[in-house]
C-alpha cells in the first residue's frame, strides 16, 4: 500500500497551484519557438482562426473542468480522476494511460526545445542527446521538491511577462502586414498539421488541474485559475500573430526558430524568457504526470507501488514518468513529438467534455456545480476534439481510439451475451437484464440517491394534482409508480385488475404523465399500504418515498399510526395537501427546518428538484427556522447558509425569533401565507397519541397554502451532499 508522509503535507492556492502552471505551460514552447513558424506557414489570417479554434476548444474544456470541479471533491490525478469518478475505472483508466502519456511526452517536447535553445550558442549541437539530458536533469530536480518548484515559477512568470512585453515593444505597428497569406511551404500536411503543432500551446489546463491533489481548496482553484489562464493566454495569442506578422522575411519567420530576437525591443529579455518558460513547462509535466500514475495506481489500474510516497510526493512515479519520456526522446523532432501530444491531449480533452455532456443530460440530483455547463457545448467540444483528431492525422487517431477502446474492454473484462427473437426487443432486453445485474454490485451512496416514488391514490382521475406533483419531484431522475389498493370486499377479478390498471395508464399518458401503474389486492388498506410498499420495485430501484394525497381524518389517523413502520422499513413519506388555481408569481418555497428529525435535507433536495422543472424554475428555497434568541438566530443563520453553500443550493436562510406567547403554528401560518409551497418536516407521536397527532397536522394546514409533510426515512438521513 502506498506510504504515509512522512511529514506535514503541503497545499496550494489558486495563483501558485494552478494559475502559474497553467499559464507558464501556455507561455512556453510552441510560443517562443514555433509561433513564428505558424504564421509563417498558415498567414496572419489563418493563424488567428488556429488560436481561436483551439482556444475555442480549450476553454468549453475548461469551463467543463470547472464543473466537474464544483461538483465533487477532486482527488490526486486531474482529469483521470474527473472522469474515473464520472464514467467509472474502466472508461477512467482507458482515457487515464494516454493521458498520463500525453502529460510524460510534453516533458519530451519541453526538452527538444530546451535543446533548440542550446543551438543558438551551439548551431550545430546534436538535439537528441541534449534533449535526453534535459529530460534527466528535470526529473531529478523535480523529485528534489515540488513546492521549491513551484515557487521558482513567480520569478519564472516575471520573466516571460517581460519578454512578452519586449516583443510587442519592439514591433513595427505602423508598418503593412507582410505575411497574410497561406503558403505551407514547410508543412505539407497543410493547415491542420500546423494547427497540431500549435495546439500543445493551449494545453495548459491538465497542468493545473494535475495538481489537484495538491490544492487547499480544489472546488474554488481549479475554476478560477483555470479560467483565468486560459483567457490570459487568450488574450496575448491574438496579440502576438500581429507582431510577428509585421516582420518582413517569411522565410525569416519559418526557418528561425529564434525570430523573437529580431523583432523584440531589449532582445536580452528574450532568451532568459524563452529558457525559463521552457523549462517551467517542463517542470510542470513531471509534476503532473506522476500524480497521474499515482492516481492510477491507487485504484489498481497499475501495479499498487507506483502510488509510493515520500513526504507527500509521488518519488518513484516522478522517476518513472522521467524514464518514459526519455525513452520518447526517439521520437525525434519537436514537430513530431508535438503532433503525438496533441492527439493524446485532444482525446483526454474530448472525455472530459463527454463526461460533462452525460452529466447534464443524466441529471443525477448529486450534480449539482456551482458552474453550470449546457450539455450541447460540452457534447460539440467533445465532437470537435475527435474530428480535429481524424483531421490532423486519421490513421494516428485511429490508432489511439482502437488502444483505448481495448484499454476498456481489458479493463472491463466483461462480455455481452447474445440474444434471440426480435431484434430490437432483444438488444433491449439483453441491456435492460444486464444493467440491472450489475446494479448489484453498486453500494448504496448519497450520491446515486434518487426519488423512487410510489404513489397510493384510490382514483387517479381525482388525485392528478398529487401525481403532478409526485412527477415534479422526481424530475425523471426515478421512478414513479402510482397505485391503487383494492380490498378483498370490492371482489375483483383478474379481468377487473387488468381493466383498471390500463385505463389508469391510459389517464396518466393522456396528462402526459409517464408513470408506472399498478392495482393491488389487500385485505386492509392499512396493512396492504405496508405490504405493496415493500414489495414494489426491482432489483435494486426499490420505491423509497411514499406519496399520499391529504386524506379525511380517520385515514389521516391510520397513516400517522403506520408512520412509524414505514420508518423502520427505509420508507421516506410526503402528505400532499395541494391547492388548485394559480400560483403567487415570484414563487416561494417555505422549507421549516428544525434539526431535530432529519428530516430538512430531505425536504431541501425535494425542494431543489422541483425547481429543475420548467413550472417552478424560477422559485426560490427560503429555508426557515425558530430561534429561542437572537443569538441563537444568529448562530442558526450562519449554519444555514453554510450548509446551503456545501450542498451548492440556492436557498436563502430566515431565522424567525420566538416571540412570548407565540405558537408554533402561529408562527409559521403567519410567515408562510404568501408561499407557493410549504414544506414541513413530521415526527413520529407517541403510541396512542395518533389521533391528537392528526387534529394537530388538521389545525396546522388549515391556514397554510400548498403544503408538503415530509418524513425523511432514507439511510442517507442527514447526509445530503
Amino acid at each position: 500500500m502506498p506510504q504515509e508522509p512522512k511529514k506535514s503535507r503541503v497545499y496550494y492556492g489558486t495563483f501558485l497551484g494552478v494559475f502559474t502552471p497553467s499559464i507558464l505551460t501556455i507561455f512556453g514552447a510552441i510560443m517562443y519557438l514555433r509561433f513564428g513558424w505558424v504564421v509563417g506557414n498558415a498567414g496572419v489570417f489563418s493563424t488567428l482562426l488556429i488560436v481561436v479554434l483551439a482556444n475555442i476548444i480549450t476553454l468549453i474544456t475548461a469551463f467543463s473542468v470547472s464543473s466537474l470541479a464544483t461538483s465533487m471533491r477532486v482527488g490526486v490525478g486531474g482529469a483521470y480522476y474527473l472522469i474515473s469518478r464520472s464514467l467509472g475505472l474502466e472508461v477512467g483508466g482507458a482515457i487515464g494511460l494516454p493521458l498520463y502519456l500525453s502529460q510524460t511526452i510534453s516533458l519530451t517536447l519541453y526538452s527538444y526545445a530546451l535543446a533548440e535553445t542550446v543551438r543558438f550558442a551551439w548551431p550545430s549541437a546534436p538535439l537528441m542527446p541534449f534533449a535526453a539530458l534535459f529530460v534527466v536533469l528535470v526529473t531529478i530536480l523535480a523529485s528534489k521538491s515540488t513546492q521549491l518548484m513551484l515557487k521558482a515559477q513567480v520569478v519564472i512568470l516575471v520573466a516571460v511577462g517581460l519578454s512578452i512585453i519586449s516583443l510587442f515593444a519592439g514591433a513595427n505597428w505602423g508598418a503593412p502586414l507582410q505575411a497574410t497569406g497561406s503558403t505551407y511551404s514547410a508543412a505539407p500536411g497543410g493547415f491542420w498539421e500546423v494547427f497540431a503543432v500549435f495546439f500543445p500551446a493551449v494545453t495548459g489546463i491538465l497542468t493545473g488541474l494535475g495538481l489537484s491533489g495538491d490544492l487547499k481548496d480544489p472546488e474554488r482553484s481549479l475554476p478560477i485559475g483555470t479560467l483565468s489562464a486560459v483567457g490570459v493566454g487568450f488574450a496575448i495569442y491574438l496579440i502576438i500573430p500581429y507582431a510577428l506578422a509585421l516582420h518582413g522575411n517569411r522565410n525569416d519567420l519559418i526557418e528561425n526558430p529564434m525570430v523573437w530576437l529580431d523583432i523584440a525591443h531589449a532582445r536580452f529579455l528574450i532568451v532568459p524568457g524563452l529558457i525559463l518558460a521552457i523549462f517551467s513547462s517542463a517542470i510542470g509535466s513531471v509534476l503532473a504526470a506522476p500524480r497521474t500514475l499515482q492516481a492510477l495506481a491507487e485504484d489498481s489500474i497499475i501495479p499498487w507501488f507506483l502510488a509510493k510516497t515520500v513526504d507527500g510526493e509521488p518519488k518513484l512515479a516522478i522517476r518513472v514518468s522521467g524514464a518514459v519520456a526519455l525513452a520518447a526522446v526517439l521520437l525525434g523532432d519537436l514537430n513530431s513529438v508535438a503532433i503525438a501530444v496533441t492527439l493524446f491531449f485532444l482525446t483526454t480533452y474530448g472525455m472530459i467534455n463527454v463526461v460533462v455532456a452525460l452529466e447534464e443530460m443524466v441529471g443525477n440530483p448529486s450534480f449539482r456545480p456551482r458552474f453550470h455547463m449546457a450539455w450541447p457545448y460540452a457534447l460539440g467540444a467533445a465532437l470537435a476534439c475527435f474530428a480535429v483528431m481524424f483531421l490532423i492525422h486519421p490513421v494516428a487517431s485511429l490508432m489511439a481510439i482502437t488502444v483505448e477502446v481495448l484499454l476498456y474492454l481489458g479493463l472491463s473484462r466483461r462480455t455481452l451475451t447474445a440474444a434471440w427473437g426480435d431484434m430490437r426487443a432483444g438488444i433491449h432486453m439483453a441491456a435492460a437484464r444486464w444493467l440491472l445485474l450489475r446494479q448489484r454490485f453498486f453500494k448504496s451512496h448519497p450520491r446515486n440517491w434518487r426519488p423512487h416514488i410510489l404513489v397510493f391514490t384510490p382514483d387517479v382521475e381525482k388525485n392528478l394534482i398529487v401525481i403532478r406533483a409526485a412527477m415534479a419531484f422526481s424530475q425523471n431522475r426515478g421512478i414513479v409508480t402510482v397505485a391503487t389498493l383494492l380490498t378483498e370486499e370490492q371482489e375483483p377479478t383478474l379481468s377487473k385488475l387488468s381493466e383498471r390498471t390500463r385505463v389508469n395508464q391510459e389517464i396518466l399518458e393522456r396528462n402526459g404523465l409517464h408513470a408506472f401503474c399498478e392495482v393491488d389486492v389487500v385485505s386492509d388498506l392499512g396493512s396492504g399500504m405496508l405490504t405493496v410498499a415493500q414489495a414494489n420495485g426491482i432489483a435494486g430501484l426499490q420505491s423509497n418515498t411514499i406519496v399520499l394525497g391529504w386524506p379525511e381524518h380517520q385515514k389521516l389517523v391510520s397513516t400517522v399510526r403506520i408512520m412509524r413502520k414505514l420508518d423502520q422499513l427505509g420508507k421516506s413519506l410526503l402528505i400532499m395537501r395541494l391547492k388548485e388555481g394559480n400560483l403567487p408569481k415570484p414563487r416561494r418555497i417555505d422549507l421549516w427546518w428544525s434539526g431535530r428529525e432529519d428530516n430538512g435535507d430531505l425536504m431541501l433536495l425535494l425542494a431543489y428538484l422541483l425547481t429543475l422543472g420548467k413550472d417552478w424554475r424560477h422559485a426560490q428555497i427560503h429555508l426557515k427556522t425558530i430561534a429561542e434568541s437572537t443569538e441563537d438566530g444568529k448562530h442558526r443563520k450562519a449554519s444555514l447558509k453554510q450548509m446551503a453553500q456545501e450542498t451548492r443550493i440556492a436557498a436563502h436562510p430566515e431565522v424567525i425569533v420566538h416571540e412570548p406567547g407565540a405558537s408554533v403554528p402561529t408562527i409559521i401560518q403567519e410567515h408562510s401565507q404568501d408561499a407557493a409551497l410549504v414544506m414541513l418536516g413530521l415526527g413520529i407521536p407517541e403510541p396512542g397519541q395518533a389521533d391528537r397527532y392528526a387534529k394537530n397536522l388538521e389545525a396546522l394546514v388549515e391556514k397554510l397554502p400548498s403544503v408538503v409533510l415530509v418524513r425523511n426515512s432514507g439511510a442517507f438521513r442527514g447526509e445530503l451532499l
